[in-house]
């Protein structure tokens, strides 16, 4: 390039006083300042540079992120070469007015980030992109701006505007990948309450339909579930829910989750930490509401004090005696009419002989066997038999009776 007689190049000769940096304005922020301070001149020097960079910034980051190491049709193509372009055309833009309008730049750099999420990619991959295409147009800008004889000092100035810039349109995308992220966790979430509903459905729902809304709420329906009644809520959602359809708007929390392996009990009661919570029998889907049901009555039965008030309640381990509570008249007739011969017995009188005919019963009248479960000798199992058969006389002998005197002492109070 041929200098003049000062020995400035011919762009510094043209532009001189207007590639010295311009003094800060009353802007504010940061990219703002930096563009604000940058010569409005140097749009007209980089915008033939810039022309074909874009085709550039598209190879590199073809080249270099296996992501993206694609054929660019359709609409993720689309997207990217309009991205580039739109961030070279705002770029320059931004050189000749710092404030311009930007909203088609935002939703341009918005839509990337939805995009990049709709093709399940984290916000990362894109950064990278960014990246890349900083450092490609970098590249191009300083070596031009060297040609042109651009101030060393301007041209620091323009690194870092451009980088900040870069900031800006990865910040964008990073919103537009959130949002579309928390939308479609809400529509998920729509779907499996609406697949929590259908299944809780009382009759039950149709099969198809059931599938069709497990389909859309992407989760896999298993061979048996089990409904868990929630109760004492704690600040923190059980780590069980993270594999499981919940409820923890209603007054009644609920989950509905495969139901556990029995090697796997302990664990599924430890992901259930911070709640009282009582475990349905496993069933078919089609069966979650009376899984729930049982469920949710073996949580009353713990608060009236009809089961022992435990952490973790599994209703498989207590069948006959919910069976038995749900009907609560019955069940008081039941223990009045077969257990009567024991009413008029002191407290202590009373449960020493309902616990030797329950494990007398129960082992049809094993002496040691008794002796053992009740830890005491077999002389003292025989003395209390003896009392028994003078209070229920043939009962003892009769099968059906034996078998609601069994009924009758599960179900009375402990």
């Amino acid at each position: 390039m041929t200098r003049p007689q000062d020995g400035r190049s011919g762009v510094e000769a043209t532009y001189g006083p207007l590639l010295t940096p311009a003094r800060p304005g009353g802007t504010s922020g940061r990219p703002v300042q930096l563009w604000a301070l940058l010569p409005r001149e140097l749009a007209t020097v980089f915008r033939p540079v810039l022309a074909d960079v874009a085709g550039e910034v598209v190879r590199e980051i073809q080249r270099t992120i296996p992501d993206y190491a694609r054929p660019l049709d359709g609409a993720f193509g689309k997207s990217l070469k309009t991205g580039v372009q739109m961030a070279f055309l705002q770029f320059l833009e931004r050189i000749g007015n710092p404030e311009a309008p930007s909203e088609d730049r935002r939703n341009v750099f918005l839509s990337l980030g939805v995009q990049e999420f709709h093709q399940g990619r984290n916000v990362d991959v894109l950064q990278a992109a960014y990246r890349v295409g900083a450092r490609v147009t970098w590249r191009r800008v300083a070596d031009a701006g060297r040609r042109a004889g651009v101030p060393s000092a301007t041209l620091c100035l323009l690194a870092e505007a451009i980088f900040a810039y870069i900031d800006e349109l990865s910040a964008l995308s990073v919103e537009g990948h959130a949002e579309a992220r928390e939308k479609a966790a809400g529509a998920l979430e729509r779907r499996r309450h609406r697949l929590m509903e259908l299944l809780l459905a009382d009759p039950p729902s149709p099969p198809e339909l059931v599938k069709n809304a497990a389909d859309l709420a992407r989760w896999q329906l298993p061979d048996l579930l089990v409904a868990v009644a929630l109760d004492q809520p704690s600040d923190e959602v059980p780590a069980a829910a993270s594999n499981a359809l919940a409820d923890f708007e209603s007054t009644s929390p609920c989950l509905l989750l495969p139901a556990p392996e029995p090697d796997k009990r302990e664990q599924f009661a430890e992901d259930l930490a911070g709640w009282r919570a009582a475990i349905g029998p496993a069933v078919p889907p089609a069966f979650a509401a009376r899984s729930l049901r049982a469920a949710r009555e073996a949580l009353r039965l713990v608060e009236s004090g009809g089961l022992a008030d435990e952490p973790v309640t599994w209703c498989v381990d207590h069948l006959s005696r919910l069976w038995l509570l749900k009907e609560p008249f019955l069940a008081t007739e039941l223990v009045r009419e077969r257990l009567g011969p024991l009413a008029a017995l002191t407290g202590k009188q009373h449960s020493r002989l309902a616990g030797t005919l329950l494990a007398w019963l129960e082992t049809c009248g094993n002496v040691r066997e008794v002796a053992e479960r009740l830890a005491v000798h077999p002389q003292t199992v025989r003395s209390r038999a003896q009392e028994l058969e003078a209070l229920f006389s043939d009962g003892l002998r009769d099968p059906e009776r034996r078998f609601e005197m069994i009924l009758a002492l599960r179900a009375a109070p402990s």
